[in-house]
């Protein structure tokens, strides 16, 4: 009886509150923390596909609002909020002075690397 309790709650064992609530955290310090010196920080991932022209990528940035997008790698330039890709999941929450952003993306990136890294502070 108390399972069927709990799902009508909504209830998951170890549900915590996901992703969501990390990247309200995040932005709310290290992307206020950031505005407050102009500067923003990015991280990005890309591998290419075998046997294909299409990158899988994998980035975000924190910062300040005109400064996030810029810490992203050149070759995802445009693709946040795209849909000229086969997949385009991006995410942006913005607070105040602060945003964040973060892109994942698989199909063909002119200019992306085989394999890639990408760390920035601007």
């Amino acid at each position: 009886m108390s399972v069927d309790r709990d799902r009508r709650r909504g209830f998951r064992p170890g549900g915590g509150c996901g992703a969501g609530c990390a990247s309200v955290l995040v932005v709310l310090t290290i992307g206020l923390l950031l505005s407050l010196f102009n500067a923003a920080i990015g991280i990005g991932v890309s591998i290419r596909v075998p046997f294909t022209d299409s990158n899988l990528t994998v980035a975000g940035s924190v910062g300040q609002k005109q400064k996030a997008v810029e810490g992203l790698p050149g070759y995802a330039e445009g693709r946040l909020g795209g849909n000229q890709n086969f997949i385009n999941h991006t995410t942006t929450l913005t607070i105040g002075p602060a945003e964040g952003t973060a892109l994942i993306v698989l199909g063909k990136q002119p200019g992306a690397p085989v394999v890639d890294l990408h760390l920035v502070a601007r």
